[in-house]
């Protein structure tokens, strides 16, 4: 399935059942900072939070490349997808907005545990990796 995009509906039904992404950014040095995220999606984009001060934020602000890699078994065989694309800060409420409920939706509370409630603490930064290449293996 290379060259697919995120509107594959094979695609799209995968990643929605898949907790953790793995996001790899560029470093300073030149080398890769690979890191377990929780995301959600949309037909464009994978969608996650960080806390700011965090490196991999400094290496987006700095470089925004980045690769998001989700695996996970599919029918007794391996099956992934495999996102390259640039970072883009999602920066005000309206663009949070239907992400945050997606985020609270997919992982059932457990962000509201962690902030002390529904609201993204002002310590985080929301941020989406827009594809720009996409390749799946093992997916209908």
């Amino acid at each position: 399935m290379a060259g697919q995009t995120l509107a594959n509906d094979a695609i799209q039904r995968f990643l929605s059942s898949k907790s953790v992404a793995v996001l790899a950014t560029v470093q300073p040095s030149g080398a890769p900072l690979a890191t377990p995220m929780w995301f959600v999606h949309d037909e464009q984009s994978l969608i996650m939070i960080s806390e700011a001060h965090l490196q991999k934020v400094k290496n987006f602000r700095r470089d925004p490349r980045a690769c998001v890699a989700v695996e996970g078994e599919v029918d007794g065989g391996i099956a992934g997808v495999i996102v390259q694309g640039q970072i883009r800060f999602l920066n005000t409420e309206t663009e949070r907005a239907p992400y945050i409920d997606a985020l609270h939706a997919k992982y059932h509370g457990a962000l509201a545990s962690r902030w002390g409630g529904r609201a993204m603490p002002s310590d985080r930064v929301m941020f989406c990796l827009e594809a720009n290449r996409v390749n799946a293996w093992g997916l209908d």
